[in-house]
């Protein structure tokens, strides 16, 4: 069956009051339906001096207490077994496990039942029909999906689409690219970070991505680099493909995407409530183009509710609509960062994703580089470490010029530069850890 047979796009172009009926009502639901049948939500509300009957505006909402990962690694590991009393099900109910790639600290176990699964699933495929995907596509998903979320609602959107997917997790990169160029994929989702990697990969086996392959929509997650505009030239250069972001997380689900427009990123307000609060004062951010950090609500999620989780990601909205005349909202320049990433150094604020800008914009580099930031004595001190793409190995003076001048353009710091060979940085497949604070 095609999409278009079944699917009703009303939600995407609700006027906004309706829609906020709608995500209030939603939210109602979940905060009762927590409430009355997880012994963690009941108590935390309890504490707090609130119950389902006084949820009955936006501004109620705001005295819900908030989640974060520290408090669900605390109900993990206990009855009922592993998820603890988050649950809101019998554990025969649960169909689905997943966890976090623990990159931040211990995973986060996640159930989900199939109710749970299915709307996951369609919140994915709202991405992909946005971004053009259609029922004559051939997806090509490089990774072993394993335990973590990943690409699994990926390739079961895809499929809801009527695609055809080829999963290419146990493969090496080099097998990827050789499948990919023998079925004539259309489309494939990946990390930013592989993405460039397997294009760099392409081209020592002889393989030019845009040339020789027949892949002209990929979708990145898990990094900040789909929306970061010369990390994207980057990619859809090099693949002679379109790029779009798309943004979710374990314990809340796929949340953000871009459309064909790549205009920002779409809050997909039909599945999640999206707040945007200050970083240090907790203040309710509404403005567009004020950076704030993130509040998160899963509007659909069952087994275990993810009811005003505080990501730690920091975005700002963009005060613009978009040409494809859905009216949910958008953000400017996608995820900006981590909080606990935007830090000072030499009192001023740094955001590691203004590096990647600067370092992606210099076609002289190569795609990689390392931020290190460390102490001398009382000074913080970063350096920088960049590669010089090949045929630019004579070029450092002019590099370390532009370099220079850009850095303190977009940072307002001063860097120590280190050039390498082009290689010689390490490399990675998932999500990568280029910055490194080692102050404390």
């Amino acid at each position: 069956m095609n999409r278009e047979e079944y699917w009703n796009p009303i939600l995407e172009t609700l006027p906004r009051e309706k829609l906020e009926r709608l995500q209030l009502m939603k939210f109602k639901e979940i905060f009762r339906w927590a409430y009355e049948h997880s012994k963690f939500y009941r108590q935390l509300y309890s504490n707090a001096g609130i119950e389902p009957g006084d949820i009955q505006t936006f501004d109620d909402i705001r005295r819900v207490p908030k989640i974060d990962k520290a408090m669900m690694r605390d109900i993990q590991g206990k009855e009922p077994y592993p998820y603890g009393d988050i649950l809101c099900v019998p554990l025969n109910e649960v169909t689905a496990y997943r966890q976090t790639s623990g990159t931040t600290g211990q995973p986060i176990y996640q159930a989900d039942t199939w109710q749970d699964w299915e709307c996951g699933t369609e919140a994915y495929a709202y991405a992909l029909y946005a971004q053009g995907y259609r029922d004559g596509d051939r997806l090509f998903l490089p990774f072993g999906y394993n335990i973590f979320i990943a690409f699994w609602a990926y390739h079961y959107a895809g499929e809801k689409l009527g695609c055809e997917v080829i999963p290419g997790g146990v493969l090496n990169t080099e097998a990827r690219i050789l499948k990919i160029q023998e079925l004539k994929a259309t489309a494939m989702g990946a990390t930013p970070t592989y993405v460039l990697g397997m294009a760099e990969t392409a081209r020592k086996m002889g393989i030019d991505p845009a040339r020789d392959l027949s892949i002209r929509k990929i979708t990145v997650a898990g990094e900040p680099g789909g929306s970061v505009f010369a990390t994207r030239k980057r990619m859809e250069e090099a693949w002679g493909a379109k790029v779009y972001d798309q943004s979710g997380s374990t314990e809340i689900g796929h949340w953000g995407w871009e459309c064909r427009y790549q205009s920002g990123l779409h809050v997909n307000e039909a599945f999640f409530l999206v707040e945007l609060e200050d970083v240090a004062t907790g203040e309710p951010i509404s403005e567009p183009g004020r950076k704030g950090k993130m509040v998160v609500t899963a509007l659909n999620r069952m087994a275990q509710p993810c009811i005003r989780f505080d990501v730690n990601d920091v975005i700002q909205w963009n005060s613009q609509g978009c040409e494809c005349g859905r009216t949910f909202r958008l953000l400017d320049g996608g995820i900006m960062g981590r909080s606990d990433d935007i830090t000072k150094v030499k009192g001023v604020l740094l955001s590691p994703t203004a590096i990647e800008e600067v370092v992606r914009s210099l076609p002289q580099l190569g795609d990689e580089y390392q931020v290190v930031v460390t102490k001398k004595g009382d000074i913080d001190d970063i350096t920088l470490k960049v590669e010089i793409a090949p045929g630019f190995e004579s070029s450092v003076d002019a590099i370390r010029a532009a370099l220079v001048d850009q850095l303190r353009l977009k940072t307002n710091l001063g860097y120590n530069l280190e050039f390498h060979d082009c290689g010689s940085l390490p490399r990675f497949d998932a999500k990568a850890k280029r910055f490194q604070d080692l102050r404390h």
